[in-house]
């Protein structure tokens, strides 16, 4: 645009607000005084093509190329959709095996595999703190053999499975590796992601076991056995998901999700692996909340700044290497118990965020979660909500389609300067790993949390049907689902029998292995987990080694 044009713009602009907009105002005056997004950014009354910063080619350029914030593949969802992926799981293997096969039947693509806190957090259901959690909020998996349950009838070398895992990460993925041995199914037939991003752990989601120190080798572990041995598997999602549950606006959750990415990225270099051979198969996770503009430009804005951390922090080569890969899932967090029907139309503005945003896997929350585990209803007119925009809705028909619109490309801009400094923060502490010893993310997302929390109390950010529209006689028909505390018992029994049926010496000879393994500091101990799985070891005992081993980590007093 040339100079005069711009004149021209300002001009007509200043014309516009004395003789058309003023005289309007002045008979018909605007909601509030100040728009802002929830992010607190001041949203302006009116963008033009004066508030573009950059040129086309640096700041856009084209889909499937460098900086990729119009997307990271050349036609994007004209080639192929994005993985329809409900995360599912709960009470016994077989529960969630059926949860499964319906999912799949009503058109979901890719699985997602939810596991209930013992799980997560290395106890077997026979461990006296985990008898009431048992099967609650996941499945319950402690054997391979409970893996090859929940497979059951499923081609797991024809679909995608991620799975929601962190500080038991390896155990599962090795319950995995050993479902499919046991089926003649190869490791590099194997395709999914297991999450795997124990500083997010430590930042917001707090199902951690080990210290930070033992907790990212473990990570890096499977980051660097996965990249050599399991050729299309995902070793890691660095998730800004929960860090935004956790109360983090888009912008914290942009910024410290880059800054434990690249905390991942420097640690596995640090093992002498070249950028260009892990990085292809980095992923990430992020969450999609309602104010579709400001999510927009989120996806947009991380994507670009990835693309340039990994070229010219980290002097990435391959195209792929600098590719910003996600997933996205509608946002729980609001989510409301009042008028859960609403939901439905919450989530279907998320899912279109995420879609216009590039996203390459979806998961829409059901619209009952605020009350529960997800009925198989509700979980099916999750999936139709994606279908719906595929098909019906023309986001899939052109790449990009947002592109160009004033505002969003200001807004896009914002968010990527915002966050730009409090990446620099974060490194000139040293790394996101000293930067959460000294509870920086931390602070930063109760800050948050409380600032938009307020607002919401002012009214000046709405949750229609809580602080407005409420109705305390709404009579809704909404289903609640609750696992049947029975599956606890069924659970027990084949634990029982499981130890009882196996060669206990193979079992502790894999753990005495494992034990060494893990004491020394320049050895994988993935290979030794998978081992250990393979021999009949339990996901309680596995992380009973290690923890005898590397100590449980307790949070320090931030506040």
């Amino acid at each position: 645009m040339t100079m005069d044009t711009d004149d021209k713009i300002l001009e007509k602009s200043k014309e516009w607000e004395e003789k058309v907009l003023k005289p309007w105002i002045s008979k018909r005056p605007e909601r509030k005084n100040n728009f802002l997004t929830p992010s607190g950014i001041l949203v302006k009354r009116l963008y033009t093509p004066l508030d573009q910063k950059g040129d086309y080619l640096s700041k856009l350029g084209f889909p499937g190329e460098y900086p990729y914030t119009r997307g990271i593949y050349p036609n994007m969802y004209r080639g192929r959709l994005w993985t329809i992926r409900q995360y599912a799981g709960y009470g016994s293997a077989e529960d969630t095996n059926y949860r499964f096969r319906k999912l799949l039947e009503a058109g979901q693509t890719g699985l997602s595999m939810a596991f209930d806190l013992p799980t997560q957090l290395g106890l077997d259901p026979d461990h006296k703190l985990a008898f009431t959690e048992v099967g609650v909020v996941g499945v319950s998996l402690f054997h391979w053999k409970e893996m090859d349950l929940v497979m059951s009838d499923i081609p797991i070398q024809k679909v995608t499975t991620s799975m929601t895992i962190n500080a038991t990460a390896i155990e599962l993925l090795s319950m995995y590796i050993a479902t499919a041995e046991s089926r003649g199914i190869s490791t590099s037939e194997l395709d999914g992601t297991v999450q795997n991003d124990i500083l997010k752990e430590y930042i917001a989601r707090k199902n951690y076991i080990y210290p930070p120190e033992f907790g990212i080798r473990y990570a890096v572990d499977l980051i660097e056995y996965s990249s050599k041995n399991i050729p299309n598997w995902h070793p890691i999602s660095i998730s800004g998901y929960h860090i935004r549950e956790a109360g983090a606006d888009a912008i914290l959750e942009v910024a410290f999700t880059l800054a434990d990415g690249i905390e991942y990225v420097r640690k596995t270099i640090e093992r002498g692996i070249s950028v260009d051979d892990f990085a292809p198969k980095l992923s990430f996770f992020f969450a999609a909340y309602t104010n579709i503009f400001e999510e927009i430009a989120k996806f947009r804005a991380a994507r670009r700044m990835w693309a340039k951390i990994m070229k010219e922090m980290f002097n990435a080569k391959k195209p792929e290497s600098m590719m910003l890969r996600f997933h996205t899932q509608t946002g729980g967090a609001e989510l409301t118990a009042q008028q859960p029907e609403i939901n439905i139309i919450r989530t279907t503005l998320q899912a279109l965020a995420a879609i216009l945003g590039g996203t390459q896997s979806l998961h829409v929350n059901s619209y009952d979660e605020a009350l529960g585990l997800p009925t198989e209803k509700a979980a099916k007119i999750a999936i139709r909500v994606q279908q719906v925009i595929a098909h019906e809705s023309g986001a899939t028909d052109t790449i990009d389609p947002i592109a160009g619109s004033y505002y969003v490309e200001w807004l896009t801009d914002e968010i990527e300067e915002h966050a730009w400094k409090i990446l620099y923060d974060i490194e000139r502490m040293g790394g996101m790993m000293k930067a959460i010893e000294v509870g920086y993310p931390q602070a930063q997302i109760a800050e948050s949390s409380y600032r938009i929390q307020k607002r919401l109390e002012q009214n000046d950010l709405v949750r229609v049907g809580v602080n407005m529209y409420y109705e305390p006689d709404w009579i809704g028909t909404t289903e609640v689902f609750k696992v049947n505390p029975l599956v606890r018992d069924r659970i027990l029994q084949r634990l029982a029998k499981y130890k009882k049926e196996r060669d206990n010496s193979k079992v502790e000879g894999s753990l005495s292995r494992l034990r060494n393994a893990a004491d020394k500091e320049n050895v994988n101990i993935f290979p030794y987990i998978l081992d250990a799985i393979k021999s009949g070891a339990t996901v309680g005992e596995v992380s009973s080694v290690l923890r005898e081993l590397w100590g449980e980590y307790k949070e320090p007093s931030l506040f």
